[in-house]
């Protein structure tokens, strides 16, 4: 079932609050009554976007891609992760709190493309709607549906990207040992730091 506005602005809070707690090393409050998609096992991802000026940059972007955890506990441990994201030098700091956009992504369950030719698969992702998963037996890549706007990609360029973040050659999805997968998003952002919730239109960036 898709999350109401409403839903997902109780969702971008609850990422900001676990984020606050987390990073200020405060206890958090008592556990307030969520609505019953909080329940429900569901993928998420947390993204974390800095907003210096008119710039803005990744801070941290984690989350699960199947849904094995209730959604208020997924969002709470991706919060925590997206903040002490590896791939920067250091964890948020209270300092960054105030210049940081939270945004949250709630993930269908993903489907494996088949095609008759492999070479027909990138014909299939629509670009700005559908997520992206690469892998092998050893590894794997993803990317949100809103990456492929973001950063002007075609079909093939995202496909070729996706591998490369996997860790893969660019045309390993091309070899009948690499599955491809796709997905969707319900994605629920703060406008600026700390700002009104909203909900993402397909395709944009925020």
């Amino acid at each position: 079932m898709p999350l109401s506005t409403a839903e997902g602005r109780r969702a971008v809070e609850l990422a900001r609050e676990t984020l606050d707690s987390h990073v200020k090393r405060k206890r958090s409050g008592p556990a307030e009554a969520l609505p019953r998609v909080f329940a429900e096992k569901r993928g998420v991802f947390v993204t974390l976007n800095t907003l210096r000026g008119a710039t803005r940059s990744l801070r941290g972007c984690i989350g699960y891609s199947e849904p094995i955890k209730p959604l208020a506990q997924a969002i709470k441990e991706v919060a925590v992760y997206a903040s002490e994201d590896p791939r920067f030098p250091h964890p948020v700091l209270p300092e960054e709190l105030d210049h940081l956009i939270v945004e949250v992504s709630v993930l269908t369950v993903p489907t494996e493309l088949r095609a008759a030719k492999r070479s027909q698969l990138p014909a299939m992702i629509r670009l700005g709607v559908d997520g992206i998963i690469i892998s092998n037996e050893t590894t794997s890549g993803l990317f949100l549906p809103q990456v492929a706007t973001e950063q002007g990609w075609d079909q093939e360029a995202y496909i070729a990207e996706a591998c490369g973040k996997a860790g893969l050659p660019p045309d390993a999805w091309l070899d009948d040992g690499t599955r491809v997968e796709t997905f969707q998003a319900e994605v629920f952002g703060e406008t600026s730091p700390r700002g009104e919730v909203k909900r993402m239109e397909q395709g944009s960036t925020g």
